[in-house]
């Protein structure tokens, strides 16, 4: 019997060391990117061009100062990027939770045909619908503005799925009840009673939706005209389009460091909630 017991003990202890490894394996081949571009941004472009090496430069504080004196308008283009993801991520969550709310606490006849419809919207790419969007965003007189980039997050049909799953496993239609009998009024519960039950998901859609807007380049690319409108993703293509003589690698580089690190602060803030929310949302119950 104690042998069984050992037998079953080490194969316990061989899979957690096999587990472990291959966590440290996968962590590693994460972060290993962050780490070629932490190295790179150090370097100049001459030393860029004779290949990578592992060993940091001394070109880190000459390609920022080349950088922030150069034509882009790199700290414009840092609050421009922070203002429109900002937005597109509070709007986002708020209103599709909302949504999600009236799917799951209310019953009327067009339900399932809106949630179908929902659904369908979201197969359909952003490409399809650029060239209209574009022709509405002219006649409407809105170029080289924040709104169409911010207007239009607030449908998401991702988030709204995600939320509804989420909802349908932590949100009891007795406490709703509940509040009612109490006299709360709708807005009152929903934001008083639901948004706090759905902080964690709230937190795990406001990261993906951030990094999604912040890394968007196909809509302001073909919005915004001004250079002091347009955010870093923008920025950075016009950085690397240069021509031949203005081209500095050094400078992609310290761009693209530069503006990963807000992304990085907001995974920071929310990814506490993040393996709670997710392991909830994905499991109904």
């Amino acid at each position: 019997m104690e042998q069984y017991e050992n037998k079953g003990g080490m194969g316990l202890k061989s899979r957690r060391v096999i587990a472990y490894i291959v966590l440290i394996f996968m962590s590693v081949l994460c972060l290993i990117w962050f780490y070629v571009l932490l190295i790179n941004a150090t370097r100049s472009h001459a030393e860029l061009t004779t290949g990578f090496t592992p060993i940091p430069s001394t070109f880190l504080l000459t390609n920022w100062t080349n950088l922030y004196h150069s034509t882009i308008p790199i700290v414009n283009g840092m609050i421009n990027s922070v203002i429109v993801a900002g937005c597109a991520a509070v709007l986002s969550t708020y209103f599709s939770t909302m949504t999600a709310f009236a799917i799951h606490a209310y019953e009327f006849k067009a339900k399932k045909a809106m949630f179908t419809f929902i659904m369908m919207v979201m197969m359909i790419p952003t490409q399809v619908t650029a060239l209209g969007f574009i022709q509405l965003v002219s006649k409407m007189k809105l170029e080289d503005n924040f709104i169409p980039l911010i207007v239009p997050a607030i449908a998401a049909p991702v988030t709204f799925f995600y939320m509804k799953q989420y909802m349908e496993s932590t949100l009891p239609l007795s406490l709703l009840e509940a509040a009612r009998i109490d006299g709360a009024g709708e807005f009152r519960i929903f934001n008083t009673i639901v948004l706090p039950l759905m902080k964690p998901a709230i937190a795990v859609q406001a990261i993906f939706t951030f990094v999604s807007s912040w890394n968007n380049y196909f809509t302001p690319a073909l919005i915004l005209h001004d250079d002091k409108k347009k955010t870093l993703p923008v920025l950075i293509a016009q950085l690397r389009s240069a021509d031949f003589l203005k081209f500095d690698m050094g400078q992609v580089y310290v761009m693209i460091a530069f503006s990963i690190f807000p992304v990085i602060l907001v995974y920071l803030l929310l990814s506490r909630n993040i393996v709670g929310g997710v392991s909830m949302g994905a499991v109904k119950g």
